[in-house]
Order: C-alpha cells, then sequence, then structure tokens
C-alpha cells in the first residue's frame, strides 16, 4: 500500500513538472493518449492503398530498385505532423519515431513479415558529421520500433553514407538525384548478400535519396529492397 502510495506521489510530480504533451499541437496529453492527442490523430491523413501504389509508380516503378512500398500518412506542410517529425529530427523526441515504427508493424507486419520476408531494417543512414551533430539517426528509432516482439535484425553498419550532402530540401528532383550520387556505400556486404532489406526513412519526397541507397545495397548483393516510411510528402 506504501509502496503504491509513493509509486502515486511519484507520477504525479513527474506529471507536474514534465507534463506529457502532444507531439502535434503541445495539448496536455490525456491518460488514455499516447504522443498524439485524439484531435490529432483523426486530422493526420492516413495514406489509402491506392495512394501508396500511385507514389510507388511516381517514383520507384522506373529505376527498378525498389520491390515494394509502405507509409502511414501523407506528410503536408505546417501541419500536426510535421510539428512530430521535426521534434522526432531535431529535438531529441526520438519515442515519436519509436512510437510510429510500432504503427507501421502494427499495420502493415503482413506485408514486412510474411509477403516481403524481411531479412534484415536498414535506416537510411546520416553523414557520421551530420548525425553527431544532431546526436542520433531519427530513423534508427523508427526501426527500433518496427523490429520490436520480432526477430528483425536492425543493421546500422552495412550502409554508410560517404559524402556529406548539401540539403536536398529545396532542390528539384534532377538537383537531388545529382545531389545524392555516389553518397552511399557499402563496405562490407556480408550482412547483406542475398537478404530482403526493409530500408525505413522518416519522410518519402522525391524518392531520390531511397532510390540511390536501393541501387547500391543491390549491386553490393542485396535480393530486394522495400521501403518503409512514417509519411510521403504532399505534392
Amino acid at each position: 500500500m506504501k509502496k503504491e502510495i509513493v509509486n502515486n506521489f511519484l507520477n504525479s510530480a513527474i506529471n507536474f513538472f514534465l507534463p506529457k504533451l502532444c507531439a502535434g499541437c503541445d495539448a496536455l496529453l490525456k491518460d488514455d493518449e499516447i504522443i498524439f492527442c485524439n484531435e490529432c490523430n483523426l486530422s493526420i491523413c492516413r495514406l489509402s492503398d491506392n495512394e501508396i501504389e500511385e507514389t510507388y509508380n511516381e517514383k520507384f516503378l522506373s529505376e527498378n530498385y525498389i520491390s515494394g512500398l509502405i507509409s502511414l500518412f501523407l506528410f503536408e506542410k505546417k501541419k500536426n505532423l510535421q510539428h512530430a517529425i521535426h521534434k522526432l529530427k531535431y529535438n531529441e523526441r526520438t519515442d515519436i519515431g519509436v512510437f510510429l515504427g510500432k504503427k507501421i508493424i502494427q499495420f502493415y507486419s503482413l506485408e514486412i513479415l510474411d509477403l516481403w520476408k524481411i531479412d534484415i531494417i536498414i535506416p537510411v543512414p546520416l553523414h557520421k558529421v551530420k548525425e553527431r551533430e544532431r546526436g542520433y539517426n531519427q530513423s534508427f528509432y523508427i526501426a527500433k520500433g518496427i523490429s520490436e516482439n520480432n526477430n528483425l535484425i536492425i543493421d546500422k553498419t552495412s550502409l554508410q553514407r560517404v559524402y556529406y550532402t548539401t540539403t536536398q530540401t529545396k532542390l528539384n528532383l534532377l538537383q537531388r538525384k545529382s545531389n545524392i550520387k555516389n553518397a552511399f556505400l557499402v563496405k562490407d556486404n556480408n550482412n547483406i548478400t542475398n537478404k530482403n532489406i526493409l530500408l525505413v526513412d522518416d519522410v518519402v519526397t522525391t524518392g531520390s535519396t531511397i532510390n540511390e541507397c536501393a541501387r547500391v545495397l543491390l549491386e553490393n548483393g542485396a535480393q530486394k529492397v522495400y521501403v518503409s516510411s512514417i509519411a510521403i510528402a504532399d505534392k
């Protein structure tokens, strides 16, 4: 009884000094809300299967490096999901990545585990300078959420980003392809040879980075490469 009273007191103190706020709108979360408040959960647009297929056909089909795509949401600028992903990437809110990774495996376990028969998960790597500046790779925490409660291995070393490229944000498709060309390298292909790989990123925009990662992996012996993301950028 005393232990329960102490635990309740500690939880109340933590919530008072470090209140749990919604990742999307910063509203105070209720006891039954996790990461996002109910309003944000309702307002963030889930992608339909048709929208995901259209994105795959537009960004990946012609290059022929990616064998399949899954994603949860539509990424809309200045909306609640963008705020949450910004916190994941820049404010050390790695719990957001783990939470959304768990959502990915919840909705797409059939594809990941049964249809695609994924062997390993590879988070899209950051250059070591950028990762040192940020302190972490946000895609790793998405992968961590996906891999919980199953036997999927996260491989953080086989695929490396060897060139520090300028930001892709304001570049068009051709500029992005040129900017990212030869930015990735596989130094040891023992872990990826004949493996089905799930590449994990936060947001798919033009697909240039994903295509370049997949090209390098396939040229170094990967069997097939699939893609999972939190969101797909709005057109």
